[in-house]
């Protein structure tokens, strides 16, 4: 009979292990770690980079009958090469050049306990060979020894890496994947975790206002909107270093969407950033264009207010009007720079949670004059695009960095088959 996990299960776990998020997804991957725990099966964590995945090899053997031996983590992609195999299995005296001892290997230190080997997609193939020895038998060899070793081990791995992928291109072994896959926990990105963002930030201002004693630091909608609308590549690493910048330099301020985005680099090119996968889901696209939407605006009232302290009102007037009708934002597209509208690139669908958003942006002016419809804008960039490239839509989708699939979607909406 499977073990019950409640909802107060869950909130202990994450009080102990310091996990902040409410997200569905989130959840699921910590019920998975819990159910899994208790039961002898290798695991294998998968998340992008910065996402958390190191939690999880915790809290399996913390609620493991294991968690009294020992738990050690290895970084397989941060020790050289010609080192690992030591490092994990050990080695004899005089088996190599410097090899002045015996030495003890990772597995054999944590005999009866768990090892969590991260970034194991980085593991040369020899050594995935006596690591599939291990999960298969228990047993192992010191490097340049011949005497047979029994281990008592439980492997957890992570990667990053699509192992499917590193399957085919032949760069792990299809049935190490298999052994170290019995079970897989999938940890969701921050872009997928909606208001976690917020409750991250939150959490990471308080504590660096705390540890430094600043001033107290206020988040507009505005600001709050940009956070949860940002692709978040770096995912919760890079918002605990945008968040803690934010702290330092804007100390007792209230910072709004144009200030935040100052310190998010790289905000347009991730904004722009389309998925190409067959299932890309829609609220995650979504997202994307709100923040090219929410950061072009940023970026119009800093102008505005450096215009206002460089000189009398009504130059700043004719300024920004000049601005707005002969300088629209530099975009790179297809390795030329173009003058568009900051709406380029938009796959704009009428769905009922986005219209409130939709209808703000659509309205958006620079000193008063009302700028044309997400619609409009989309349609002309789609045909002026059409036509550059002779109506080949293969090329006019890598233009305008969307994927095929999108691109059909448009040019049927806009009744564009004939360009």
């Amino acid at each position: 009979m499977a073990t019950r996990i409640t909802d107060n299960d869950i909130r202990a776990l994450k009080l102990r292990f310091g996990i902040v998020g409410e997200s569905p997804a989130l959840i699921a991957a910590i019920r998975r770690a819990m159910l899994v725990a208790p039961i002898d099966l290798s695991v294998l964590v998968i998340g992008e980079s910065g996402s958390g995945k190191e939690s999880f090899p915790k809290i399996i053997h913390e609620s493991s009958p294991r968690k009294h031996k020992k738990y050690i983590a290895v970084n397989c992609g941060a020790i050289p090469e010609g080192t690992i195999d030591s490092e994990l299995f050990g080695h004899v005296k005089g088996s190599f050049t410097g090899a002045i001892v015996d030495h003890k290997g990772y597995f054999e230190e944590a005999d009866g306990g768990v090892i969590f080997l991260d970034e194991v997609a980085e593991m040369p193939m020899s050594t995935q060979a006596r690591l599939l020895r291990v999960l298969e038998n228990g047993e192992y060899l010191r490097v340049g020894d011949s005497t047979v070793r029994k281990t008592n081990i439980r492997i957890v791995a992570a990667t990053n890496k699509d192992m499917l992928q590193a399957v085919k291109e032949g760069k792990f072994r299809e049935d190490l994947y298999y052994r170290l896959s019995t079970v897989q926990i999938n940890v969701p990105p921050l872009r997928e975790r909606g208001d976690d963002v917020l409750l991250l930030a939150r959490l990471f201002l308080r504590n660096f206002i705390t540890a430094n004693r600043t001033s107290e630091v206020t988040l507009t909608d505005d600001a709050q909107r940009l956070l949860k609308a940002y692709h978040w590549p770096g995912n919760v690493r890079q918002l605990k270093s945008v968040i803690e910048q934010v702290a330092l330099f804007e100390s007792g301020n209230t910072v709004d969407a144009a200030t935040l985005s100052q310190y998010m680099p790289s905000n347009r090119e991730n904004a722009l950033t389309v998925q190409s996968q067959p299932n890309f889901d829609y609220n995650v696209e979504r997202e994307q264009l709100f923040a090219l939407i929410l950061s072009m605006r940023a970026e119009i009232e800093s102008i505005k207010k450096r215009l206002d302290s460089a000189g009398p009102s009504t130059h700043v007037a004719t300024s920004v009007h000049e601005l707005k009708r002969d300088s629209s934002p530099l975009i790179e597209i297809g390795g030329s720079r173009e003058m568009e509208s900051p709406y380029r690139n938009m796959q704009h669908q009428q769905h009922p949670q986005d219209q409130g958003h939709i209808d703000e942006v659509a309205a958006m002016d620079v000193e008063g004059e009302t700028v044309k419809t997400l619609d409009e804008t989309e349609r002309e960039t789609i045909e002026n695009a059409l036509r550059r490239n002779n109506g080949r839509r293969k090329l006019t989708a890598q233009e305008l960095n969307i994927s095929e699939r999108t691109l059909y979607r448009k040019i049927k909406q806009y009744n564009l088959e004939r360009q």
